[in-house]
């Protein structure tokens, strides 16, 4: 979901600059409300385990130029379900910038495009999954269809943050709109990979279900609202 060096540049990298505050202004905000039920090591070591996470989702799994960016497995929807949205907030952001930083500085200039790109297709997935999960079902319990919606949620949001950035940048031309429909038709690959991947990293998890896991896991991973 890389938009490469030079599709937004100028005096329109403003909005990219807002977009991301806005999005680090709210990734506190679900910090503060996960040191509500998690001590403050818990939120840490979740983090680091998220920004590990996506670091092998960048750098690891496979990765390739398709149209206006890069098809990533970014298993967003995994990280919220394991870690919390807090967490994985902060993990996503961490782990971009470590990739930019040792493994692709020609990525830093769009760092907080990309940025906004991971950030608020995971704020939308937390709005939505209290209508999506019933309050009584903890996420260990959750079924393909539940995990799917989740996934569809995360991984269209960030094919509609990629698509819109590239229009802002560069317009409505015919090149730039075939390859944004290229990158988006690449990228429904990863909705129907997701859900069975997060629904065998929820099967480990649930084999774990009694087992003394500190403070490794988001609460709700185990136990219901």
């Amino acid at each position: 979901m890389h938009i490469e060096p030079g599709v937004v540049d100028g005096a329109k990298m403003a909005l990219a600059y807002g977009t991301a505050a806005a999005g680090a202004g709210y990734s506190f905000k679900l910090a503060a409300d996960d040191l509500k039920q998690h001590a403050f090591a818990s939120l840490a070591v979740r983090t680091v385990l998220a920004t590990v996470g996506t670091f092998v989702f960048f750098e690891i799994l496979p990765h390739f130029p398709v149209g206006i960016s890069e098809v990533h497995f970014i298993l967003g929807t995994t990280l919220f379900l394991l870690l919390g949205p807090a967490a994985a907030a902060f993990g996503l952001v961490f782990g971009l910038l470590m990739q930019g930083t040792f493994f692709a500085p020609s990525d830093m200039p769009m760092f907080f495009v990309n940025m906004t790109t991971l950030l608020f297709p995971l704020f939308a997935v937390h709005a939505l999954a209290k209508r999506i999960v019933p309050q009584a079902t903890a996420y260990v319990d959750l079924d393909y269809a539940q995990v799917l919606k989740m996934s569809a949620i995360y991984q269209g949001g960030v094919v509609a943050w990629v698509a819109f950035w590239a229009i802002y940048g560069q317009g409505f031309g015919a090149e730039n709109m075939a390859s944004v429909m290229t990158f988006g038709a690449a990228y429904m690959l990863v909705v129907l990979i997701e859900p069975i991947a997060d629904l065998g990293v929820l099967a480990g998890a649930k084999a774990l279900r009694g087992a003394k896991t500190g403070g490794l896991f988001n609460k709700r991973l185990y136990s219901a609202a």
